[in-house]
């Protein structure tokens, strides 16, 4: 004889599913009629969910489920949209003690229960009804006469306890002197729903074009699906506060950023913002990953560059360390209409692609941009060149009076077909000068000193300076 072990938990069939407590009306996503969402890119959103509902005139109770599971209950709005005078609200409960097993089983201690169990090759079934003493750890049942600890089979419960609920729910107690159905408009802000900017840019041959998409990369985590929804992005730096007494805290942050595309969303100046808004209803469900299309662009000129950077420890005394350095390169491009661009850019990550030789797309790098209006330059870091080479050697040091003096060499070889340049930076702190140089440079800042070299192709080219430091 074989008879199924485990907890199952069952209602008594006909017995009715009670929510939170008892109310006059419930409504479900079954009464929408629109729903809008706006989200900011770091965990928030703002959900404004309409639904026409008619409610009984006078004082009432009514539940307002398939909220999202991350409202933040404090940031709830209601109003009607019909009869703004004639309806309000006198108190309003979020409830979140949702039901499980366990929470089940802890409001029947000391009550009746039946317990089931099945033989699965006789096809029979034997109910015994029990008292529940305890779900500590486990079910301790007094049965009879007699104690036992656990019992196979399934346990079957009368009714749900009324404090309960399967869903996180609203609970209004409500004014209202309208007859008829209204629309009523809910708002609040969710955690758990968040948006980003990702770009794809594929370069030609000759990496001097590069065609440009970016896509919004929406991230829904709040416990809700959001059906055919008005979609709208913020943009901007949006201050919250931050209350660490709040069970439902994170960073509000929004992301600041400018767009303006013709490919699915249109931009538009919203206080201190931008707003993205997309032109057609989409559907967000619940732990999904969706992608929608920013901007397109093609045919921009790019430009590659080859850096060697320097580091500040290089001038706090004699440096012995010789040999290689690594070569950045680097890939920039003007942000502008006549560059075929002129977007302004969200932050994000731009990832880069390049044919081979075979004409398969291949990834060759990727970076993070931050928030770029039109008409700035974009930089972006690829990699390290395999075919250039340079190396740094420290040839004299001496200490002065308040600072010291020394003297480098930076050579750089170029094993490619092709001649180029390579941006040597050096970053030097303190009050410099350069004593004597082997080709000019260009000082970028109060810390940065920059040596444009040409390199000639399968061939090497020097950088020797000699600069004074003084604190």
């Amino acid at each position: 004889m074989r008879i199924f072990q485990g907890l199952v938990i069952a209602l008594a069939v006909g017995v009715a599913l009670p929510a939170c407590a008892a109310a006059d009306l419930v409504s479900t996503i079954k009464d929408q009629e629109s729903v809008e969402v706006t989200v900011y890119n770091s965990n928030l959103g703002l959900v404004k969910d309409t639904r026409k509902i008619k409610l009984n005139k006078g004082d009432g109770q009514m539940q307002f489920m398939d909220v999202a599971a991350f409202i933040q209950p404090y940031t709830v709005a209601i109003r009607s949209l019909d009869a703004a005078e004639d309806f309000s609200i006198l108190e309003q409960n979020y409830e979140y003690d949702l039901m499980n097993s366990t929470k089940l089983l802890d409001k029947y201690v000391g009550k009746k229960l039946k317990l089931v169990t099945r033989n699965q090759y006789q096809d029979k079934t034997e109910t015994v009804e029990a008292e529940l003493l305890s779900n500590n750890q486990g079910q301790i049942y007094r049965i009879g006469n007699e104690i036992h600890i656990g019992y196979p089979g399934e346990i079957i419960l009368p009714s749900l306890p009324e404090d309960l609920i399967a869903k996180p729910t609203l609970t209004w107690m409500y004014q209202n002197n309208f007859s008829g159905a209204q629309n009523i408009e809910v708002s609040y802000l969710t955690q758990n729903i968040s948006w980003k900017a990702d770009y794809i840019v594929v370069i030609d041959k000759n990496d001097a074009k590069a065609d440009v998409s970016g896509w919004v990369t929406l991230d829904n985590k709040s416990g809700a699906t959001y059906r055919n929804a008005k979609l709208k992005l913020v943009a901007g730096e949006v201050n919250r506060v931050n209350d660490v007494n709040d069970y439902t805290r994170g960073n509000a942050k929004a992301m600041r950023a400018v767009a303006e595309s013709k490919a699915g969303f249109q931009e538009q100046s919203f206080f201190e913002y931008h707003l993205y808004d997309l032109q057609q209803p989409t559907t967000i469900k619940d732990l999904q990953t969706k992608q929608v299309r920013l901007l397109e662009a093609n045919q921009a000129g790019v430009t590659k560059i080859f850096k060697v950077q320097g580091q500040n420890n290089y001038w706090y005394g004699p440096y012995n360390q010789t040999g290689k350095v690594p070569v950045q390169v680097m890939l920039q491009f003007q942000n502008s209409k006549d560059n075929h661009m002129g977007f302004a850019l969200p932050a994000g990550t731009m990832r880069l692609y390049k044919a081979d030789a075979q004409g398969s797309l291949q990834f060759i790098g990727e970076d993070a941009i931050k928030h770029t209006p039109k008409d700035e330059k974009v930089d972006l870091k690829i990699g390290e060149a395999f075919d250039v080479v340079a190396e740094r050697v420290q040839m004299d040091y001496q200490n002065i009076n308040r600072g010291h003096e020394s003297e480098w060499e930076v050579t750089i070889r170029n094993h490619k077909e092709e001649a180029i340049d390579v941006q040597v930076l050096e970053s030097i702190p303190g009050d410099w000068t350069v004593m004597s140089q082997s080709q000019k440079f260009t000082k970028v800042d109060a810390f940065t000193a920059r040596f444009d070299v040409n390199v000639p192709k399968d061939g090497e080219a020097k950088v020797r300076y000699r600069v004074r430091i003084k604190y």
